[in-house]
């Protein structure tokens, strides 16, 4: 048999075997593998067409609106590690093909090594295992590939021509506020912490209210955009509640999707920069410090752990809400007292700093109303813990939050 021949009954042998899977009945799906990985197996002239197959399948998942992250995400709460890796090495070889990605797909790329985990046996999991074994797995992976249902995008498609600004770095201003929050995990002084958590945010709302007087100065016309933060088991009620407070303190709305394990934050570019370092640092904080409480409730005798850690994250979310709000609440009342915005000769357009945030405000309530014109609201489950409450509230006193 030629090449070419070979590479023709390859390609068939990947579609029958496709077929097989995806035809199957739920309850049949198992058998549908075990038959599709068979014959995968059994033809090593599939194996280019097969890793083709799934590099098409990554690209439907993009045009479905779905983001690097999001994937690894999934794959990893429903799938296990040689499907992270399998999904990590076509994500690789997909995205090879465009000149340039939008600005949060290098992050995300950059994430996938850290994501897949250390091979711990050395060398490719692929070329170890045997045939079927890897077929199996490639299958189950193509699986939810393919059943991914179209969301809403919260940027281009790669590939897709798009106005992207040059990069010109990190602003300072992000530069310093992630030093304070890397400061405010270190530490093991509550007090500590929650001063220079307390700067951040005081920090993070100087940079809001600077970016919206420039756009409004130069009339650079700022549209609000989305970006997705990973909301992820256990506890997640209380974890979406907590990026829930930083996304409103921060001039944002976020909208959770509890069947994906994300949520979605709309804002203007310089918010969404602060809601993604501000919660992702104070998740950690509250993470640690609910590690030691629960310890120290172990030591007295305490066996309650799951309920004590819902009601602790649940106030922690509750009461950093609070904080956060106060301190943007104060730097805006600072700033707008000052005159900030006013049109005093430098080139302003002279309707003042409050006009100025509540139309960007208006245009993010609106620009979420249309990507989500079906939210609903969720009934949080009631706390049952008060020890865990009062541990939760006093981490989130202590929590550094910057200004």
């Amino acid at each position: 048999m030629s090449d070419t021949d070979a590479t023709a009954a390859g390609a068939r042998t990947v579609e029958r075997a496709l077929h097989t899977v995806l035809s199957a009945p739920d309850g049949e799906r198992s058998r549908g593998i075990d038959s599709g990985a068979s014959l995968l197996a059994a033809d090593p002239a599939a194996d280019a067409e097969l890793r083709l197959r799934g590099e098409g399948f990554v690209r439907l998942a993009w045009e479905r609106g779905w983001q690097p992250a999001d994937l690894v995400r999934l794959v990893r709460r429903d799938l296990d590690a040689p499907h992270l890796r399998l999904l990590a090495e076509l994500i690789t070889a997909e995205v090879q093909r465009y000149e340039r990605l939008p600005p949060r797909w290098t992050a995300q790329l950059a994430d996938l090594a850290e994501s897949a985990g250390p091979d711990d046996e050395g060398g490719s999991w692929s070329r170890r295992t045997d045939r079927f074994s890897y077929a199996t797995a490639v299958l189950e992976l193509y699986v939810q590939l393919v059943r991914l249902p179209a969301i809403e995008p919260v940027g281009p498609v790669p590939g897709t021509p798009v106005h992207l600004p040059p990069a010109e770095g990190e602003p300072r201003m992000l530069t310093r506020i992630r030093a304070l929050l890397a400061k405010a995990e270190a530490t093991g002084y509550p007090q500590e912490a929650e001063a220079l958590t307390a700067k951040a945010q005081e920090l993070m709302a100087r940079h809001s209210i600077d970016e919206a007087l420039l756009a409004d100065r130069t009339q650079r016309g700022d549209v609000p955009g989305a970006c997705r933060i990973g909301v992820d088991a256990p506890y997640e009620t209380a974890k979406a509640i907590l990026l829930d407070a930083v996304a409103s303190a921060n001039r944002c709305r976020a909208v959770w999707n509890s069947a994906y394990g994300f949520s979605t934050v709309v804002g203007f570019e310089p918010d969404l920069e602060a809601v993604e370092l501000l919660h992702t640092s104070l998740l950690l904080q509250g993470t640690s410090a609910m590690t030691r409480a629960e310890a120290a409730q172990r030591a007295g005798g305490r066996k309650r752990t799951k309920t004590f850690r819902q009601s602790f994250l649940m106030a922690y979310a509750h009461r950093i809400g609070e904080r956060l709000a106060e301190a943007t609440e104060r730097t805006t009342r600072e700033a707008s007292a000052s005159g900030e915005g006013d049109g005093d000769g430098d080139g302003g357009q002279g309707g003042g700093l409050l006009p100025v945030l509540a139309a960007r405000d208006v245009a993010v309530a609106d620009r979420t109303d249309r990507m989500f014109p079906e939210t609903v609201a969720t009934r949080v489950r009631g706390v049952t813990d008060a020890e865990g409450w009062h541990h939760g509230t006093s981490a989130a006193d202590a929590a550094r939050v910057p200004h």
